[in-house]
Protein backbone atom coordinates (compact mmCIF):
# COMPACT_ATOMS: atom_id res chain seq x y z
CA UNK A 1 0.00 0.00 0.00
CA UNK A 2 1.94 3.38 -1.12
CA UNK A 3 1.61 6.50 1.17
CA UNK A 4 -0.61 8.29 -0.51
CA UNK A 5 -3.16 4.93 -0.22
CA UNK A 6 -2.59 4.83 3.22
CA UNK A 7 -3.13 8.65 4.13
CA UNK A 8 -6.42 8.74 2.12
CA UNK A 9 -7.68 6.01 4.12
CA UNK A 10 -6.46 7.22 7.06
CA UNK A 11 -9.27 9.86 5.94
CA UNK A 12 -11.76 7.63 5.35
CA UNK A 13 -11.87 5.93 8.90
CA UNK A 14 -10.81 9.31 10.36
CA UNK A 15 -15.05 10.49 8.83
CA UNK A 16 -16.49 7.66 8.99
CA UNK A 17 -16.50 7.20 12.72
CA UNK A 18 -17.81 10.93 12.79
CA UNK A 19 -20.34 10.59 9.93
CA UNK A 20 -21.45 7.11 11.70
CA UNK A 21 -23.15 9.02 14.74
CA UNK A 22 -23.46 12.88 13.94
CA UNK A 23 -26.42 13.03 11.39
CA UNK A 24 -28.66 11.53 13.75
CA UNK A 25 -27.81 11.82 17.01
CA UNK A 26 -29.78 15.36 17.11
CA UNK A 27 -33.07 13.79 16.12
CA UNK A 28 -32.33 10.58 18.71
CA UNK A 29 -31.62 13.25 21.31
CA UNK A 30 -34.22 15.53 20.53
CA UNK A 31 -37.40 12.98 19.81
CA UNK A 32 -39.67 12.13 22.86
CA UNK A 33 -39.83 8.97 24.75
CA UNK A 34 -42.84 7.94 23.00
CA UNK A 35 -41.41 8.44 19.78
CA UNK A 36 -38.37 6.13 21.19
CA UNK A 37 -36.02 8.86 21.99
CA UNK A 38 -34.67 10.58 24.78
CA UNK A 39 -36.63 13.69 24.40
CA UNK A 40 -33.50 16.35 25.88
CA UNK A 41 -34.53 20.16 25.32
CA UNK A 42 -32.83 22.03 22.32
CA UNK A 43 -30.41 23.56 25.44
CA UNK A 44 -29.40 20.42 26.73
CA UNK A 45 -28.69 19.04 23.25
CA UNK A 46 -26.94 22.06 22.58
CA UNK A 47 -24.71 21.47 25.71
CA UNK A 48 -24.29 18.09 24.82
CA UNK A 49 -23.26 18.63 21.17
CA UNK A 50 -21.65 22.61 21.41
CA UNK A 51 -20.09 22.51 24.87
CA UNK A 52 -18.52 19.22 25.02
CA UNK A 53 -17.11 19.67 21.51
CA UNK A 54 -15.27 22.57 22.84
CA UNK A 55 -13.79 21.50 25.41
CA UNK A 56 -12.41 18.85 23.59
CA UNK A 57 -11.24 21.53 20.77
CA UNK A 58 -9.66 24.11 23.74
CA UNK A 59 -7.85 20.60 25.30
CA UNK A 60 -6.34 19.77 21.85
CA UNK A 61 -3.23 22.29 21.83
CA UNK A 62 -1.83 20.16 24.77
CA UNK A 63 -2.57 16.77 23.65
CA UNK A 64 -1.84 17.29 19.12
CA UNK A 65 0.08 20.25 19.54
CA UNK A 66 2.43 19.93 22.54
CA UNK A 67 2.75 16.26 22.46
CA UNK A 68 2.62 15.40 18.74
CA UNK A 69 5.09 18.04 18.22
CA UNK A 70 7.70 17.25 20.77
CA UNK A 71 7.93 13.97 22.11
CA UNK A 72 5.59 10.89 20.57
CA UNK A 73 5.19 10.04 16.80
CA UNK A 74 1.71 11.48 15.71
CA UNK A 75 0.75 8.19 14.20
CA UNK A 76 0.75 6.27 17.41
CA UNK A 77 -0.94 9.21 19.42
CA UNK A 78 -3.71 9.25 17.11
CA UNK A 79 -3.91 5.72 17.54
CA UNK A 80 -4.33 5.70 21.57
CA UNK A 81 -6.94 8.77 21.24
CA UNK A 82 -9.17 7.04 18.55
CA UNK A 83 -9.51 3.84 20.19
CA UNK A 84 -9.90 5.28 23.29
CA UNK A 85 -12.69 7.57 21.62
CA UNK A 86 -14.24 4.43 19.99
CA UNK A 87 -15.06 2.64 23.65
CA UNK A 88 -16.49 5.75 24.70
CA UNK A 89 -18.89 5.70 22.11
CA UNK A 90 -19.75 2.24 22.36
CA UNK A 91 -20.36 2.98 25.96
CA UNK A 92 -22.14 6.27 25.35
CA UNK A 93 -25.02 4.53 22.99
CA UNK A 94 -26.35 2.69 26.47
CA UNK A 95 -27.06 5.94 28.22
CA UNK A 96 -30.13 7.67 29.10
CA UNK A 97 -29.37 10.28 30.91
CA UNK A 98 -28.53 13.87 30.15
CA UNK A 99 -25.64 14.08 32.83
CA UNK A 100 -24.53 10.95 31.72
CA UNK A 101 -24.49 12.10 27.84
CA UNK A 102 -22.60 15.02 28.79
CA UNK A 103 -19.91 13.78 30.36
CA UNK A 104 -19.17 10.87 28.12
CA UNK A 105 -19.63 13.55 25.09
CA UNK A 106 -16.90 15.64 26.99
CA UNK A 107 -14.84 13.20 27.85
CA UNK A 108 -14.94 11.85 23.68
CA UNK A 109 -14.29 15.06 22.50
CA UNK A 110 -10.96 15.26 24.69
CA UNK A 111 -9.79 12.30 22.70
CA UNK A 112 -11.53 12.41 19.64
CA UNK A 113 -11.23 16.30 18.53
CA UNK A 114 -7.30 16.58 18.34
CA UNK A 115 -7.27 13.42 16.08
CA UNK A 116 -8.73 16.12 13.14
CA UNK A 117 -6.04 18.14 13.33
CA UNK A 118 -3.20 15.05 13.84
CA UNK A 119 -4.56 13.70 10.89
CA UNK A 120 -4.14 16.90 8.79
CA UNK A 121 -0.13 17.04 10.07
CA UNK A 122 0.26 13.82 8.98
CA UNK A 123 -1.07 14.37 5.79
CA UNK A 124 0.62 17.72 5.43
CA UNK A 125 3.67 16.19 6.75
CA UNK A 126 4.26 13.96 3.43
CA UNK A 127 3.18 16.01 0.72
CA UNK A 128 5.05 17.65 -1.44
CA UNK A 129 2.24 20.18 -3.09
CA UNK A 130 -0.20 20.96 -0.31
CA UNK A 131 -2.64 22.95 -3.01
CA UNK A 132 -3.22 20.58 -5.21
CA UNK A 133 -2.32 17.01 -2.85
CA UNK A 134 -4.28 17.96 -0.08
CA UNK A 135 -7.79 18.14 -1.44
CA UNK A 136 -7.32 14.52 -3.10
CA UNK A 137 -6.23 13.10 0.26
CA UNK A 138 -8.51 14.60 1.67
CA UNK A 139 -11.89 13.82 -0.42
CA UNK A 140 -11.55 10.12 1.45
CA UNK A 141 -12.53 11.74 4.38
CA UNK A 142 -15.52 12.62 2.99
CA UNK A 143 -16.50 9.36 1.17
CA UNK A 144 -15.84 7.78 4.42
CA UNK A 145 -18.80 10.35 5.32
CA UNK A 146 -20.65 9.36 3.04
CA UNK A 147 -20.12 5.46 3.13
CA UNK A 148 -21.28 5.46 7.24
CA UNK A 149 -23.65 7.50 6.83
CA UNK A 150 -25.41 5.06 4.43
CA UNK A 151 -24.47 1.95 5.19
CA UNK A 152 -25.89 2.50 9.25
CA UNK A 153 -29.39 2.99 7.93
CA UNK A 154 -29.27 0.28 5.65
CA UNK A 155 -28.18 -2.94 7.53
CA UNK A 156 -29.56 -1.43 10.96
CA UNK A 157 -32.60 0.70 10.14
CA UNK A 158 -34.49 -0.63 6.61
CA UNK A 159 -35.60 -3.43 5.05
CA UNK A 160 -36.34 -4.57 1.16
CA UNK A 161 -34.09 -1.25 0.23
CA UNK A 162 -35.35 -0.31 -3.53
CA UNK A 163 -34.68 2.62 -5.76
CA UNK A 164 -36.29 5.79 -5.69
CA UNK A 165 -35.90 9.62 -7.22
CA UNK A 166 -35.32 11.87 -4.38
CA UNK A 167 -32.52 11.13 -2.60
CA UNK A 168 -31.22 9.46 -0.98
CA UNK A 169 -32.08 7.30 -3.57
CA UNK A 170 -31.53 4.15 -2.05
CA UNK A 171 -34.60 3.36 0.62
CA UNK A 172 -36.88 0.59 2.09
CA UNK A 173 -39.84 0.21 4.61
CA UNK A 174 -38.48 0.88 8.25
CA UNK A 175 -37.81 -1.56 11.35
CA UNK A 176 -39.65 -1.40 14.32
CA UNK A 177 -38.43 1.29 16.35
CA UNK A 178 -36.21 2.82 14.48
CA UNK A 179 -35.85 5.77 16.41
CA UNK A 180 -34.80 4.01 19.32
CA UNK A 181 -32.51 2.30 17.08
CA UNK A 182 -30.39 5.59 16.20
CA UNK A 183 -28.71 5.24 19.62
CA UNK A 184 -26.99 2.09 17.77
CA UNK A 185 -25.14 4.73 15.23
CA UNK A 186 -22.41 5.33 18.16
CA UNK A 187 -21.53 1.06 18.73
CA UNK A 188 -21.23 1.36 14.95
CA UNK A 189 -18.68 4.72 15.20
CA UNK A 190 -17.10 3.19 18.02
CA UNK A 191 -16.36 -0.37 15.96
CA UNK A 192 -14.73 1.63 13.25
CA UNK A 193 -12.93 3.81 15.32
CA UNK A 194 -10.89 1.26 16.85
CA UNK A 195 -10.19 -0.04 13.58
CA UNK A 196 -9.00 3.25 12.56
CA UNK A 197 -7.15 2.83 15.73
CA UNK A 198 -5.19 -0.27 14.42
CA UNK A 199 -4.91 0.89 10.93
CA UNK A 200 -2.92 4.00 12.69
CA UNK A 201 0.08 1.74 12.69
CA UNK A 202 0.49 1.28 9.07
CA UNK A 203 0.91 5.28 8.65
CA UNK A 204 3.79 6.62 7.98
CA UNK A 205 6.15 7.41 10.25
CA UNK A 206 5.76 11.03 11.64
CA UNK A 207 8.11 11.47 14.12
CA UNK A 208 8.76 14.77 16.82
CA UNK A 209 10.44 17.52 16.09
CA UNK A 210 12.60 17.62 18.87
CA UNK A 211 15.10 20.33 17.18
CA UNK A 212 11.79 23.22 17.08
CA UNK A 213 12.97 26.67 18.50
CA UNK A 214 10.13 27.21 20.56
CA UNK A 215 9.78 24.59 23.51
CA UNK A 216 6.13 25.04 23.45
CA UNK A 217 4.87 24.42 20.26
CA UNK A 218 1.12 25.86 20.59
CA UNK A 219 2.63 29.01 22.25
CA UNK A 220 4.61 29.53 18.82
CA UNK A 221 1.44 28.41 16.99
CA UNK A 222 -0.24 31.51 18.55
CA UNK A 223 2.44 34.07 17.18
CA UNK A 224 0.48 33.54 13.63
CA UNK A 225 -2.01 36.18 14.92
CA UNK A 226 0.74 38.77 13.91
CA UNK A 227 -0.22 37.92 10.53
CA UNK A 228 -3.71 40.33 9.87
CA UNK A 229 -5.17 38.12 7.46
CA UNK A 230 -4.73 35.14 10.37
CA UNK A 231 -6.60 37.11 12.26
CA UNK A 232 -9.53 38.25 10.05
CA UNK A 233 -9.52 34.34 9.14
CA UNK A 234 -10.37 33.99 12.57
CA UNK A 235 -12.87 36.34 13.43
CA UNK A 236 -14.85 35.59 10.23
CA UNK A 237 -13.97 31.62 11.34
CA UNK A 238 -15.65 32.29 14.42
CA UNK A 239 -18.69 33.69 13.03
CA UNK A 240 -18.63 30.60 10.60
CA UNK A 241 -18.47 27.65 12.61
CA UNK A 242 -20.77 28.81 14.94
CA UNK A 243 -23.65 28.38 12.35
CA UNK A 244 -21.93 25.25 11.13
CA UNK A 245 -22.88 23.57 14.05
CA UNK A 246 -26.03 25.03 14.48
CA UNK A 247 -26.35 22.78 10.96
CA UNK A 248 -25.71 19.32 12.67
CA UNK A 249 -27.84 20.16 15.55
CA UNK A 250 -30.98 21.14 13.81
CA UNK A 251 -30.99 19.33 10.43
CA UNK A 252 -31.85 16.07 11.62
CA UNK A 253 -34.69 17.37 13.87
CA UNK A 254 -36.07 19.74 10.84
CA UNK A 255 -35.91 16.93 8.04
CA UNK A 256 -37.96 15.11 10.68
CA UNK A 257 -40.51 18.02 11.01
CA UNK A 258 -41.28 18.39 7.37
CA UNK A 259 -41.74 14.61 6.49
CA UNK A 260 -38.24 12.79 6.25
CA UNK A 261 -38.33 9.17 7.83
CA UNK A 262 -35.97 8.97 10.57
CA UNK A 263 -33.77 6.34 8.61
CA UNK A 264 -33.08 8.53 5.73
CA UNK A 265 -31.70 11.79 7.67
CA UNK A 266 -28.78 10.56 7.51
CA UNK A 267 -27.87 9.64 3.69
CA UNK A 268 -30.07 12.87 2.90
CA UNK A 269 -27.61 14.76 4.40
CA UNK A 270 -25.22 13.23 2.27
CA UNK A 271 -26.25 15.29 -0.30
CA UNK A 272 -23.91 17.29 0.58
CA UNK A 273 -20.71 14.96 0.94
CA UNK A 274 -21.07 14.21 -2.35
CA UNK A 275 -21.34 17.82 -3.38
CA UNK A 276 -18.04 18.23 -1.09
CA UNK A 277 -16.26 15.72 -3.57
CA UNK A 278 -16.38 17.31 -6.35
CA UNK A 279 -15.54 21.09 -4.64
CA UNK A 280 -12.59 19.24 -3.07
CA UNK A 281 -11.23 17.78 -6.62
CA UNK A 282 -11.43 21.15 -7.69
CA UNK A 283 -10.35 23.03 -4.85
CA UNK A 284 -6.49 23.90 -5.80
CA UNK A 285 -7.33 24.76 -9.51
CA UNK A 286 -10.19 27.15 -7.82
CA UNK A 287 -6.78 28.18 -5.11
CA UNK A 288 -4.20 28.72 -7.90
CA UNK A 289 -7.02 30.68 -10.27
CA UNK A 290 -8.63 33.08 -8.08
CA UNK A 291 -6.70 32.82 -4.91
CA UNK A 292 -7.54 31.79 -0.59
CA UNK A 293 -9.44 35.75 -0.53
CA UNK A 294 -11.94 34.51 -3.01
CA UNK A 295 -12.18 30.82 -2.25
CA UNK A 296 -12.79 31.17 1.10
CA UNK A 297 -15.25 34.14 0.26
CA UNK A 298 -17.09 31.61 -1.74
CA UNK A 299 -17.08 29.12 0.96
CA UNK A 300 -18.74 31.40 3.53
CA UNK A 301 -21.41 32.53 1.28
CA UNK A 302 -22.69 29.51 0.44
CA UNK A 303 -23.63 28.77 4.28
CA UNK A 304 -25.84 32.04 3.74
CA UNK A 305 -27.33 30.55 0.92
CA UNK A 306 -28.43 27.16 2.33
CA UNK A 307 -29.73 28.66 5.27
CA UNK A 308 -31.81 30.95 3.25
CA UNK A 309 -33.06 28.00 1.04
CA UNK A 310 -34.41 25.89 4.64
CA UNK A 311 -35.58 29.15 6.00
CA UNK A 312 -38.33 29.02 3.22
CA UNK A 313 -40.01 26.33 4.53
CA UNK A 314 -42.76 25.82 2.39
CA UNK A 315 -40.69 24.48 0.08
CA UNK A 316 -40.67 20.74 -1.76
CA UNK A 317 -38.93 18.56 0.47
CA UNK A 318 -36.92 16.88 -2.58
CA UNK A 319 -35.85 20.60 -2.59
CA UNK A 320 -34.50 21.00 0.97
CA UNK A 321 -32.42 17.86 0.52
CA UNK A 322 -31.22 18.78 -2.83
CA UNK A 323 -30.23 22.32 -1.63
CA UNK A 324 -27.60 20.59 1.15
CA UNK A 325 -25.27 20.69 -2.03
CA UNK A 326 -24.35 23.85 -1.07
CA UNK A 327 -22.59 22.40 1.67
CA UNK A 328 -19.92 21.13 -0.67
CA UNK A 329 -18.60 24.47 -1.67
CA UNK A 330 -19.54 25.44 2.28
CA UNK A 331 -16.70 22.95 3.64
CA UNK A 332 -14.53 22.18 0.96
CA UNK A 333 -14.02 25.75 -0.19
CA UNK A 334 -14.41 27.54 3.71
CA UNK A 335 -12.68 24.53 6.10
CA UNK A 336 -10.14 23.01 3.72
CA UNK A 337 -9.27 26.77 1.93
CA UNK A 338 -8.29 27.72 5.60
CA UNK A 339 -6.74 24.81 7.00
CA UNK A 340 -4.40 25.27 3.86
CA UNK A 341 -3.73 28.92 4.18
CA UNK A 342 -3.13 28.75 7.65
CA UNK A 343 -0.21 25.82 7.19
CA UNK A 344 1.23 28.12 4.08
CA UNK A 345 1.76 30.34 6.89
CA UNK A 346 2.89 28.54 9.12
CA UNK A 347 6.89 27.83 10.13
CA UNK A 348 7.30 24.08 9.57
CA UNK A 349 8.31 23.44 12.97
CA UNK A 350 4.89 24.25 14.18
CA UNK A 351 2.41 23.00 11.60
CA UNK A 352 0.97 20.56 13.72
CA UNK A 353 0.48 23.07 16.26
CA UNK A 354 -0.96 25.45 14.08
CA UNK A 355 -3.70 24.06 12.78
CA UNK A 356 -4.07 22.56 16.41
CA UNK A 357 -4.77 26.69 17.06
CA UNK A 358 -6.56 27.20 14.51
CA UNK A 359 -8.76 24.08 15.47
CA UNK A 360 -9.43 26.03 18.74
CA UNK A 361 -11.42 28.89 16.69
CA UNK A 362 -13.82 26.57 14.66
CA UNK A 363 -13.56 23.44 17.09
CA UNK A 364 -13.54 25.22 20.31
CA UNK A 365 -15.22 28.91 20.35
CA UNK A 366 -17.77 28.04 17.66
CA UNK A 367 -19.33 24.95 19.08
CA UNK A 368 -19.88 26.41 22.59
CA UNK A 369 -21.66 29.92 21.17
CA UNK A 370 -23.62 27.70 18.39
CA UNK A 371 -25.39 24.97 21.21
CA UNK A 372 -26.13 28.21 23.13
CA UNK A 373 -27.50 29.86 20.26
CA UNK A 374 -29.42 26.57 18.85
CA UNK A 375 -31.27 26.94 22.33
CA UNK A 376 -31.44 30.40 22.63
CA UNK A 377 -33.54 30.71 19.29
CA UNK A 378 -35.10 27.44 19.34
CA UNK A 379 -36.59 29.05 22.64
CA UNK A 380 -37.28 32.31 20.92
CA UNK A 381 -39.28 30.76 17.99
CA UNK A 382 -41.23 28.13 19.29
CA UNK A 383 -44.80 29.01 20.32
CA UNK A 384 -47.23 27.24 22.20
CA UNK A 385 -45.14 24.68 21.77
CA UNK A 386 -44.42 24.87 17.99
CA UNK A 387 -40.91 25.52 16.66
CA UNK A 388 -41.02 27.50 13.79
CA UNK A 389 -38.24 27.03 11.86
CA UNK A 390 -38.43 29.75 9.12
CA UNK A 391 -37.31 32.86 11.44
CA UNK A 392 -34.56 30.26 12.97
CA UNK A 393 -32.92 29.56 9.51
CA UNK A 394 -32.87 33.32 8.06
CA UNK A 395 -31.19 34.29 11.08
CA UNK A 396 -28.52 32.41 10.74
CA UNK A 397 -28.49 33.23 6.72
CA UNK A 398 -28.00 36.71 7.93
CA UNK A 399 -24.60 35.95 9.93
CA UNK A 400 -23.56 34.24 7.23
CA UNK A 401 -23.56 36.91 4.92
CA UNK A 402 -22.22 39.47 7.25
CA UNK A 403 -19.26 37.12 7.85
CA UNK A 404 -18.52 37.05 4.18
CA UNK A 405 -18.85 40.16 3.31
CA UNK A 406 -16.51 40.86 6.87
CA UNK A 407 -14.09 38.40 5.27
CA UNK A 408 -13.81 39.73 1.89
CA UNK A 409 -13.69 43.25 2.37
CA UNK A 410 -10.67 43.09 5.12
CA UNK A 411 -8.74 39.74 4.50
CA UNK A 412 -5.32 40.19 2.33
CA UNK A 413 -2.93 37.51 1.55
CA UNK A 414 -0.03 37.08 3.21
CA UNK A 415 1.98 34.11 1.98
CA UNK A 416 5.77 33.58 2.50
CA UNK A 417 7.98 35.20 0.44
CA UNK A 418 8.96 33.27 -2.35
CA UNK A 419 5.33 31.47 -2.49
CA UNK A 420 2.14 32.61 -4.60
Amino acid sequence: MNKNTRLGTMMFLQYALWGAWLPVTARYLSASTAEGGLGFSGSEIGMILGLAGSIGAVAAPFIAGQIADRYFSTERILAALVIIGGVVKWITAYQTTYSAWLILSIIYSVVYMPTLALSNSITFAHMKDPDSDFPKIRVWGTIGWIAASWAFPMIWLQTDLSLQMMPPFIVGPEVVDVTSRLADALIFSGIISVTYGVFCFMLPHTPPKRDAVEKLAYKKAFQLFSHSSFTVLVVASLAVSIIHQIYFLQTGPFLSSIGLKDSQIGPAMTVGQFAEIAAMAYLGFFLKRLGFRQVIFLGVLAYAARYAVFGTVDLPIWVMVVSQALHGICYAFFFAGAYIYVDRIADEDVRHSAQTVFGIIILGGGPVIGGWLSGFLQEKFTVEGVFNYAPFWYTLSAVGFAAAIFFVLMFREQLKEGES
